[in-house]
This record gives structure tokens, C-alpha cells and sequence, in this order.
């Protein structure tokens, strides 16, 4: 009576839903890989159709059946997708190298589905140009990262990630390969939670899984409790609660950010007048305490990351340290 009808499992109803959601061209390109990666060994559940010989344009000959024909056209695909997404990658990864070498902190938003991640990027970037931030599973696909400025003037990269779901089907790695990414090359995650799901503890543990599966379990996690103001019991301890929303305790979490982002050291420089360039780009990630002008160029007192005070040693002033 009603014909034939497709039915999908819960891992292509996932795919489906991120095939939808993917803007860019690599989420697009990664969503497809996944796609074909995951249906690839069960196209011999397709029907007897499949199994006729063909013979046809296309085939390697009468022996060929359309199952064969069909299995190799999809590992060409799966082939041809990987070559493009290896290229993307690359680029990808260019920034990543480029953005370290400026000694720029990056910060990862992770959380499960629909916590308020965007919402939180919008409110505390200092970009014109907000992302998509709406009230439905897996808004966000595409890794989108923004300046935010500091409480200091210095600022860091905030990365906006797909959230994750309770099970992850492992299958669902290859679409989220961009955002793995981003994970690894973080200083510092945000685990963004809504305090009012009446799942907050069975999401909590979902997106500590997944993070230990990926090695993520020793990196950094800020918790972030969001949506604070449709909140009214008793707020958690272990981390900060916020409103995206509406802003309230936003300032509390920057502070909490910078203090994990920049542990301060102090170092003293000289610095000869016509260096004094080189020094100069790194004033939105140093405080500079004291500053004086002798005969032989700029005595500086600072204080910064270690990181970035490693790179200025060979300006450290006589006799210091």
C-alpha cells in the first residue's frame, strides 16, 4: 500500500542533520566523507536490484554487477573527498602555526548540544560579525573562532564548536574532524553547560567522555554555567555561572580566563631605540610596569606569559636574573 519506505538509523539522522548545518566548503566536504565512509560496507543491504548483472556504460564489463559498479563509484568519491579535505586541512593548519607563532592563546567552547556556546561567542567577542546562534540541535557545525578582548587590553581566540550528543556514534569523527582539531590546538577549553537542563548531569559526564576518548582529559576545562538567568536554585561551585543572554557575570569569566591564559612572570629589558619595533607588538600581551629612558636605549619592567617573556630574553638588561 505504501510502497517502499527508507529507514534510517540514528547515526544517519546525525549525518543528516550535520549535512544541513555545514556552511563552509570543508564541513560540507567532511560531512560527505562521513556520509559515504559509513554507508560504504552496507551497500550489500540495498535489494537484489543490485545484484543483476550490468554491463552497462559505466561497468568493467558484463561481469560487473550494479552492487560492484555502485561500491566502486563510492570509494572513488570517498577517495576524491579525501584528497580535497587533505588540502583544506593543510591551510587550516598553516593558521593554526601562524597564530602560535604570534603568541596568540587560543580558547575552545565545547559542551553538548544546544548549551548556549554561540550565544556566549556573540557576547563576549569583539567582532561585528555574529554567528548563528539558534534554539536547535547541532546549530553549529563549522569551527568559527573570534577575537576576544581581556580585562588588561590583551586579547585571546574564542573557537566555536559543533556540540556534542550523549553516544557519539564513532563513525561521527570524520564530520567532526575540524573541531577535533581545534580541540587539540587549545590552551584552555570552555565547557559550556545549561543549567537548566534536567539532564545537566547526564550531559556533563557525556562531553567528559567524549573529551577523554579524544586524550582531551588532562587539558584545561574551564566550567561555564550558562543560561543562569532562568536559573534559581542553587548555583554549582566548580565553575562559573553566567547569562549569554543578558551579560550577567560575563566580566567574572574573563578575569577567570586571563588568570589561566596569562600566569605572569616579570622580566626587565633593554632594549636599544632601534629595536624598539620588535618590542612593540607585543604590548597587547604584556603590561608594562615601568618604563625608562637611559642612553643606551629603553629599560622595560614587564609582565606576561613565560612564553611570550622567552621570546624577548635577549633583551633581558644587564644583570637581571
Amino acid at each position: 500500500l505504501f510502497g517502499e519506505v527508507e529507514v534510517w538509523d540514528r547515526t544517519q539522522v546525525i549525518l543528516e542533520i550535520f549535512r544541513r548545518r555545514a556552511q563552509s566548503r570543508e564541513g560540507k566536504i567532511q560531512v560527505e566523507l562521513a556520509r559515504l565512509t559509513y554507508l560504504y560496507p552496507r551497500l550489500y543491504g540495498l535489494g537484489g536490484a543490485l545484484s543483476r548483472l550490468g554491463g552497462g556504460i559505466g561497468t568493467r564489463g558484463p561481469g560487473e554487477t550494479k552492487l560492484e559498479v555502485l561500491r566502486r563509484a563510492v570509494r572513488e568519491q570517498i577517495h576524491g573527498l579525501r584528497r580535497e579535505l587533505a588540502a583544506v586541512r593543510e591551510n587550516r593548519a598553516l593558521l593554526r602555526k601562524q597564530r602560535q607563532e604570534e603568541g596568540i592563546p587560543t580558547v575552545a567552547l565545547v559542551g553538548y548540544t544546544n548549551a548556549g556556546k554561540s550565544t556566549l561567542l556573540n557576547a563576549i567577542s569583539v567582532s561585528d560579525q555574529k554567528v548563528l546562534a539558534e534554539d536547535r540541535l547541532f546549530a553549529t557545525l563549522d569551527p568559527v573562532s573570534r577575537r576576544v578582548r581581556l580585562p588588561s587590553g590583551r586579547f585571546f581566540l574564542l573557537t566555536d564548536t559543533v556540540g556534542f550528543i550523549k553516544e557519539l556514534p564513532p563513525k561521527l569523527k570524520e564530520a567532526l574532524k575540524a573541531t577535533l582539531e581545534e580541540l587539540d590546538a587549545a590552551d584552555l577549553l570552555l565547557h559550556v553547560i545549561d543549567l537548566t537542563s534536567p539532564y545537566l548531569d547526564e550531559q556533563v559526564a557525556a562531553v567528559e567522555k567524549i573529551l577523554n576518548e579524544l586524550g582531551l582529559g588532562e587539558r584545561p576545562v574551564l566550567k561555564v554555567y550558562n543560561k543562569a538567568d532562568r536559573f534559581a536554585g542553587l548555583l554549582p561551585a566548580d565553575g562559573v555561572a553566567v547569562s549569554a543572554l543578558n551579560g550577567a557575570n560575563l566580566d567574572r569569566l574573563l578575569a577567570l580566563i586571563e588568570e589561566t591564559l596569562f600566569p605572569e612572570a616579570e622580566l626587565v629589558l633593554l632594549v636599544p631605540f632601534a629595536e624598539l619595533g620588535k618590542v612593540s607588538r607585543f604590548r597587547e600581551r604584556l603590561r608594562i610596569l615601568k618604563e625608562e629612558y637611559l642612553p643606551e636605549g629603553v629599560r622595560l619592567t614587564i609582565r606576561g606569559r613565560p612564553a611570550d617573556l622567552e621570546r624577548l630574553q635577549t633583551y633581558r638588561a644587564p644583570g637581571e636574573g
